[in-house]
């Protein structure tokens, strides 16, 4: 049987203690291509980190830094 590694959350690592919603190349990395925001049982970030994160993503697409939805064909 495998047993699966705990997640460490990356801005943790980093001591990353504020996430800028400026970063765009940082934001993009948690969002799908249809513009959703990934979850943290995905992801592997702490609850304190996925709080800001995703606060940092609506604040950069509502100041049109972040397209709400990716441009996906038909």
């Amino acid at each position: 049987m495998l047993v699966a590694r705990k997640k460490i959350c990356r801005f943790c690592e980093n001591r990353i203690y504020y996430i800028d919603y400026k970063d765009d190349r940082l934001l993009h990395r948690f969002v799908t291509e249809e513009g959703k925001i990934i979850p943290r049982r995905i992801s592997g970030t702490c609850s304190q980190h996925q709080r800001q994160l995703v606060k940092a993503i609506k604040r950069a697409r509502h100041m049109a830094i972040l397209p709400f939805v990716l441009d996906v064909p038909h």
